[in-house]
């Protein structure tokens, strides 16, 4: 592949048909199989839209994921169950689990919907996974002694599912540690972890990390043990990309950079697309340089995805015409 990929960081927003269905089967008014069909609608749609505005490296969307987290307590029922609602963003709530037993993989939780949405294009589309630090970190936990004995257990679960996607297929896998930077202290918790899931996983491995203070972890963040990290630098005005240059000799890794805001209704310009993906390129080499948005962009209307979606592909070919990057 050549340099400066587009791609997107992993969510992408329901559709309201798909909304509906979803709190209506809560409701019990329809079954299981007619949401299955309504979210691989969705998630068709989904693969359309980004093969339309000319990315390069596709996401499914996690269309039959309410959340992150709470997606993965439900499916590993054995040792988690699902507690009350908690505000996690805005007006946005999730039902934290709570963790209740041994931490043991039940089967592939992941695996089904990815092989679906990969049958749908010829480009790449990444196996999508939360991290273990941050499952615990966003969950309750009621049987394990210490925070490292849940997290590394957790770690062990999300490398099985890990290895499931690349025996289906999956050349990348991201593994979103979005919890990561919250408590500085714990960042070597969250490396051993990781490294369990990734270490000789035989895919591209990523994570994305967002919102935090970078400053106090960077050093923790730059020896993360995946091949990309991604993180938001919109959103931060590029002040990361500093962070980079300054440490420049220690990051050996692939960068996807997030060029417009997720959490913005605003449609950034051309031009401003265009100067952060010029800022990133003063710091690292084309092959090493991905281009996506800060964060998934679940929160934004299916039309204001899709117009974020399609300024990163436009901007990043003009970029490439201007600079002649194959």
């Amino acid at each position: 592949m050549s340099g400066l990929l587009t791609t997107s960081v992993g969510s992408l927003p329901k559709p309201d048909y798909l909304a509906k269905a979803r709190s209506a089967f809560a409701s019990g008014r329809i079954d299981a199989s007619e949401l299955d069909k309504l979210t691989r609608q969705a998630t068709t749609e989904c693969i359309r839209m980004q093969e339309d505005v000319g990315l390069d490296i596709l996401v499914h969307g996690e269309m039959e994921r309410g959340d992150m987290v709470t997606y993965f307590g439900e499916r590993l029922t054995e040792s988690m169950a699902i507690g009350g609602l908690v505000r996690s963003y805005g007006n946005r709530y999730y039902r934290k689990p709570i963790i209740t037993g041994e931490l043991r993989w039940q089967g592939p939780m992941t695996v089904e919907m990815w092989r679906y949405a990969q049958s749908l294009t010829d480009k790449p589309v990444k196996g999508m996974l939360t991290g273990p630090y941050t499952i615990v970190e966003w969950s309750f936990d009621e049987h394990y002694n210490s925070r490292r004995d849940a997290v590394l257990a957790m770690a062990q679960v999300v490398r099985c599912e890990a290895e499931e996607l690349v025996n289906a297929g999956a050349k990348f896998v991201q593994v979103d540690e979005p919890a990561a930077s919250t408590r500085p202290e714990e960042m070597d918790l969250v490396l051993e972890a990781l490294a369990i899931v990734t270490q000789g996983l035989g895919a591209k491995t990523i994570t994305h990390v967002c919102y935090g203070d970078f400053a106090r972890v960077f050093d923790h963040i730059a020896k993360l043990p995946v091949d990309q990290i991604d993180l938001e630098m919109a959103n931060s005005d590029y002040t990361l990309l500093e962070m980079i240059r300054e440490h420049r000799d220690e990051f050996d890794k692939e960068l996807a950079m997030g060029v417009v805001d997720v959490h913005n209704h605003v449609l950034e310009t051309r031009e401003q697309v265009k100067g952060g993906i010029r800022k990133g390129l003063e710091v690292l080499p084309p092959e090493r340089l991905f281009i996506d948005p800060d964060c998934g962009l679940k929160t934004r209307t299916v039309e204001e995805a899709e117009a974020k979606l399609r300024l990163i592909v436009e901007a990043t070919r003009e970029v490439k015409r201007e600079l002649e990057i194959d």
